[in-house]
């Protein structure tokens, strides 16, 4: 270990940056690909990520097998153990509940304290070695008629763009706000946005943003994690089941347990103009 490593934590591994280089990266992000990639790029020596309720198809912790094919040290916390979305939380209060190999070969475990899995990983090596592609950060447009609203579908909710106001956008991310405060992660003004709830989690810190969209005039929603693959906006829109909703959501008919699909179909007839 050199002198200068450090572990280093951050509310989402898009914000990390050359500080996190030769260190070990705790994220509030969850543990898919596409955020270990992020966390990966900086050439680091291991990464700890939320789990968010491991959740369909094990999309939760997929990041974790994607890191030792470049032998990159990767972990998960338990989701009811720490905040998502929340690096300091999770570094401070976290249990770990998954590890990958090349984690395991250091020492870390299941059961750990999140601390204890990061400090084990600043012995290991600074892995340089680039992460292979992904197949996550996709935009893609599903409908945009006259007389409706567009509907897209964004893998993660920092894509969206000034010509998006007025759409229903459905995103792959949780509806965590950053370290529990608003912030302006939803960047334009919409007419309904829907997420993962990304587990739920500690003191339900993966659904915190939808009463701030309440605030702002956003229908807003979030499907269970186990009913559609965190980080993949399609399969949300296609097969996600609502588990969470705000104020505005509930009085424009959604509930607890409707296909998100049937709600979007429902709020577009309730918006068309001839």
């Amino acid at each position: 270990m050199t002198a200068n490593a450090e572990i280093v934590a951050v509310s989402s591994s898009a914000t990390a940056t050359e500080s996190c280089r030769g260190g070990v990266v705790v994220s509030g992000s969850y543990g898919g690909e596409y955020n270990a990639w992020h966390a990966a790029k900086w050439g680091i020596r291991g990464v700890v990520l939320n789990d968010a309720g491991v959740g369909w198809q094990n999309a939760g912790i997929k990041g974790l097998p994607y890191l030792d094919r470049i032998g990159l040290a990767g972990a998960t916390a338990d989701a009811f153990t720490c905040h998502i979305a929340d690096g300091e939380d999770t570094l401070a209060n976290g249990t770990i509940s998954h590890v990958n190999e090349s984690a395991k070969a250091l020492g870390c475990k299941p059961g750990q304290s999140v601390r204890e899995c990061a400090q084990l990983m600043l012995s290991g090596p600074v892995v340089t070695r680039q992460p292979p592609p992904i197949d996550g950060g996709q935009r893609h447009t599903v409908s945009e008629n006259p007389g409706e609203p567009k509907v897209i579908c964004l893998d993660a909710a920092p894509m969206l763009r000034p010509e998006d106001a007025g759409a229903i956008a459905i995103t792959g991310s949780h509806a965590a706000l950053f370290r529990g405060r608003a912030d302006n992660v939803i960047s334009v003004p919409l007419l309904a946005i829907f997420f993962s709830d990304g587990g739920v989690g500690k003191d339900n810190a993966g659904v915190s943003r939808l009463a701030d969209l309440d605030q702002r005039g956003i229908i807003a929603g979030a499907v269970s994690a186990a009913s559609a693959p965190i980080g993949h906006a399609q399969p949300i829109y296609a097969q996600g089941v609502l588990s969470h909703v705000n104020a505005l959501a509930a009085a424009a008919g959604a509930k607890a347990g409707m296909r998100l699909k049937q709600f979007v179909d429902a709020l577009i007839a309730s918006q068309r103009t001839s």
